[in-house]
C-alpha cells in the first residue's frame, strides 16, 4: 500500500507541477502580447505623422504628409506646425468624412497663425475607387490641402 502510495504523490507533484508550468507559459504568452500590443499602438500613433524617416540607404526622407483621421482637431494642427517648421510646404490629405476636419486644420493654422506667416497653397479634390465589404465599388471624396510657409 505504501507503494500505492507514494506513485499517487509523486503523480499529483507531477500534476501540479505541470499546471505551474503551463500557467507560467500563459503568463509568459500574455505579457508577450500585451507587448506586442503596445508596440503595435506605439508604431500606428508615429505612423500619422513622421518628419523624417531613414531609407534603406541611410539617406533621410523628408515626410511632408499628414494624414486626417479621427484624433483630435488639435492633434492634427500642431503635428502640421510641427512638421512646417522643418520643411517649407506640407500637404493635409483626407478621405471620406474627414475632408471636413482637413478644411478645419487648414482654415485654423492660416487664421490663427497668420502673424507667423502661413498660408493655403493649392487645393486638390478629386474620388478615390474603393470596395466595399460587400464586395461594391464606391466612389470616396479625397481632399489635399497644400500649406505653405511664407
Amino acid at each position: 500500500m505504501s507503494n500505492d502510495a507514494t506513485e499517487a504523490n509523486n503523480a499529483t507533484e507531477a500534476n501540479n507541477a505541470t499546471e505551474a508550468n503551463n500557467a507560467t507559459e500563459a503568463n509568459n504568452a500574455t505579457e508577450a502580447n500585451k507587448a506586442t500590443e503596445a508596440n503595435k499602438a506605439t508604431e500606428a500613433n508615429n505612423a500619422t505623422v513622421t518628419t523624417r524617416t531613414e531609407k534603406q540607404s541611410g539617406t533621410p526622407e523628408v515626410r511632408d504628409t499628414v494624414y486626417i483621421g479621427k484624433k483630435p482637431l488639435m492633434a492634427y494642427v500642431t503635428s502640421t506646425l510641427i512638421q512646417l517648421a522643418n520643411v517649407p510646404s506640407v500637404s493635409i490629405k483626407a478621405r471620406g468624412m474627414s475632408i471636413g476636419r482637413a478644411v478645419d486644420v487648414s482654415q485654423i493654422i492660416s487664421r490663427k497663425t497668420e502673424n507667423a506667416g502661413y498660408g493655403i497653397g493649392t487645393i486638390k479634390l478629386d474620388s478615390e475607387a474603393l470596395e466595399s465589404q460587400d464586395g461594391r465599388t464606391r466612389n470616396v471624396s479625397t481632399i489635399e490641402i497644400q500649406i505653405n510657409r511664407n
